[in-house]
């Protein structure tokens, strides 16, 4: 007798198409290429360089485009090079009209970063976002949940609230 036990993260049933297997494998290698230091150098140098040029005001500086190409340039180029390193064979404009059809599937921040390639409100908007966390004015959550005692002498019962 055979004691087969099945996991679900241990079965696969894969009804998708070969070039679903290859969307995959794509979006795979982006995730490693984004993540791996160098990558995130070229960006980092990249946007310590520019990112004093950006404010959230509603009009575009001209100075803002030559940046934009530039970005797209260098990073996406960058990307496009890894990917043929890694994946033989690879097509980015054939990659675009997958993801145009996939990007529902597309983790979230990938495809953010995917988007500040072609998309100039994204880009700017992840200027404007780096810009204000670099002076110190981004999103502070460290007060979002405070934790107070509903009675000093009954500490059993804790009351949250939100922030003060």
């Amino acid at each position: 007798m055979v004691d087969i036990t099945l996991d679900e993260d241990n079965i696969a049933v894969s009804n998708s198409s070969p070039a679903d297997a290859i969307f995959d494998a794509v979006i795979g290698n982006i995730e490693d290429i984004i993540m791996d230091e160098e990558f995130q150098q070229l960006q980092q140098s990249f946007m310590d360089k520019h990112f004093l040029e950006f404010d959230s005001s509603e009009e575009n500086k001209l100075s803002y485009t030559p940046i934009f190409n530039e970005y797209g340039d260098l990073l996406e180029k960058y990307l496009e090079q890894k990917l043929i390193e890694r994946i033989p064979g690879f097509n980015m404009t054939t990659f675009i009209d997958l993801l145009i059809h996939h990007k529902e599937e597309v983790p979230g921040d990938i495809f953010d970063l995917l988007l500040t390639f072609t998309d100039f409100i994204a880009f700017k908007e992840m200027f404007v976002d780096y810009r204000a966390q670099k002076e110190g004015r981004g999103l502070d959550l460290s007060q979002g949940l405070v934790v107070t005692p509903l009675s000093s002498t009954n500490n059993r019962h804790i009351g949250f609230t939100g922030p003060q």
